[in-house]
């Protein structure tokens, strides 16, 4: 059974511990699937998510134009893919996303465009969605390690 749950987040700072949050339940295999439109932050937090799994910090670039990188963390590889670019869907097998998802740690960004048969049933399901100086966080997951990320989550904004 899946469960959903909303927050709101209003600044750089709580966004960046959301970021925290979430990485801390990551595990090899797990699947973050961001949405929402161009400049809700989607990127952002993915850079957060990465920062907190690295036991170093290094610059972490947008993969718009690459559609996918990927980082050394202490427990596997972690790769960011952000889909908005993509021209075919063949080519996440070719750039092979769908064994990623299996052993990495994968944060997506764009997910729309993912073909439905290759998101994980586990995927942890976030949209962000501006709604003025705030950011309006959807969280739907169907893993019993991700209910709690909103539980408690007080914005440091």
């Amino acid at each position: 059974m899946s469960g959903t749950s909303i927050i709101k987040i209003a600044s750089e700072a709580a966004m960046n511990a959301f970021g925290d949050r979430i990485a801390a339940h990551l595990v090899p295999g797990d699947t973050v699937l961001l949405s929402g439109p161009i400049g809700a932050g989607k990127t952002h937090l993915a850079r957060a998510i990465i920062r907190a799994l690295q036991d170093h910090h290094e610059d972490i670039p947008s993969p718009t134009y690459t559609l996918v990188q990927t980082y050394e963390g202490p427990a596997c590889e972690i790769w960011h893919a952000d889909l908005y670019r993509l021209a075919d869907s063949s080519e996440l097998v070719e750039l092979g996303l769908d064994e990623a998802m299996e052993r990495a740690i994968v944060v997506i960004e764009w997910p729309d465009r993912l073909p439905e048969e290759l998101v994980p049933e586990s995927a942890l399901r976030i949209s962000i969605a501006p709604d003025g100086d705030t950011r309006v966080v959807k969280i739907e997951t169907a893993s019993d390690r991700f209910r709690a990320l909103s539980s408690g989550f007080a914005d440091a904004g």
